[in-house]
């Protein structure tokens, strides 16, 4: 009794435990958006284009994080297993979150499943570039093809990696213009280029915003597009279509924002309005079109960008399946 009397003062001697801390309202503190590409990639610039005005709605820094590797595989599987808080997001492609579902046999996180779709960014475009140190006389892209079949895979094009877009373009224009070229690899938007200003290869089918300044400044002669409309920035180079004698030719990924699976419905839905007012700003629209040659979204919400996504699994895995790519 003595024992039990004596612990019992003892607890009433302790202090009161305090309540369990309340979490601040969000966002209260950094967000920070994931790239899965180096600086300079399309990636990248878009991130940093749209974290600035992201920062001044929501009244906290945002950042930009690019983690390279494993063709976005990286970033994607960081975000794919963070807390769903509303802190760490992802400025997705249909590279890291279409293609990569059929190009790598094993990932470590389900491309669809392990995200929360925020918002839809943009259709990105494609623009076949040559060498002129490599391929001088190629002016035209009827001349590149006549080349081509005159010598099958003696032709070689850059890409950004295995299976990325910049390859899976080049897979799709040699299969409908029915020709042989040889697919170099590099790692990365910086060696690809400088492969083909070093007339390495003969060709790059680079992604629209790192192509149109290489354009622009002469270092790259530009052929074709791979949209069915020309660019505003490239209002003189003609789609595939028109300059190949390719009908229906196209080819073009999306950039999108996701976040972890389970991202509450409120922190969501803040986002989704937030970049959507954002990106249809004319300011931002003008850089989009203008500077970076992306189409803006017609319907930038959540379950517009999961459907765009649904579908683009489907299509990229059988541009995948023909192209034989795969990484383990």
């Amino acid at each position: 009794m003595r024992r039990a009397a004596l612990l019992l003062l003892a607890a009433l001697a302790l202090p009161p435990r305090p309540a369990p801390a309340q979490e601040a309202p969000w966002p209260s503190r950094p967000i920070t958006i994931l790239g899965g590409f180096p600086n300079g990639s399309g990636v990248d610039i878009y991130a940093r284009k749209l974290a600035e005005p992201l920062s001044q709605a929501l009244g906290v820094p945002v950042v930009v994080d690019n983690r390279t590797g494993a063709g976005g595989n990286i970033a994607s599987e960081h975000v794919a297993r963070a807390r769903p808080d509303g802190y760490t997001l992802l400025l997705a492609t249909a590279g890291t979150h279409a293609i990569n579902a059929a190009l790598y046999r094993h990932l470590p996180f389900d491309p669809m499943r392990d995200v929360t779709h925020i918002a839809l960014l943009g259709d990105v475009p494609n623009v076949l570039i040559v060498s002129p140190q490599h391929s001088p006389g190629l002016a035209t892209c009827r001349e590149l093809i006549a080349a081509a079949k005159a010598r099958p895979g003696a032709l070689a094009y850059a890409s950004t990696g295995n299976g990325a877009s910049t390859h899976l373009a080049g897979v799709q224009f040699a299969e409908a213009a029915g020709i042989s070229l040889l697919h170099v690899p590099y790692r990365g938007q910086g060696p690809a280029m400088a492969a083909l200003l070093g007339g390495e290869v003969a060709m790059f089918f680079n992604q629209s915003g790192p192509a149109i300044g290489a354009v622009r400044q002469g270092q790259v002669r530009a052929l074709a597009v791979t949209v069915r409309r020309r660019l505003g920035p490239l209002p003189d180079v003609p789609t595939v279509e028109e300059a190949c004698g390719l009908p229906g030719f196209e080819s073009s990924t999306w950039y999108g924002l996701l976040g972890p699976r389970g991202l509450p419905p409120e922190v969501t839905r803040r986002l989704a309005e937030e970049v959507a007012r954002i990106i249809a700003a004319p300011d931002f629209v003008r850089w989009l079109v203008e500077s970076q040659g992306i189409t803006p979204p017609a319907d930038p919400s959540p379950e517009a960008f999961r459907r765009v996504h649904e579908q683009d699994m489907a299509r990229w895995g059988e541009v995948v399946r023909q192209s034989g790519a795969t990484v383990d």
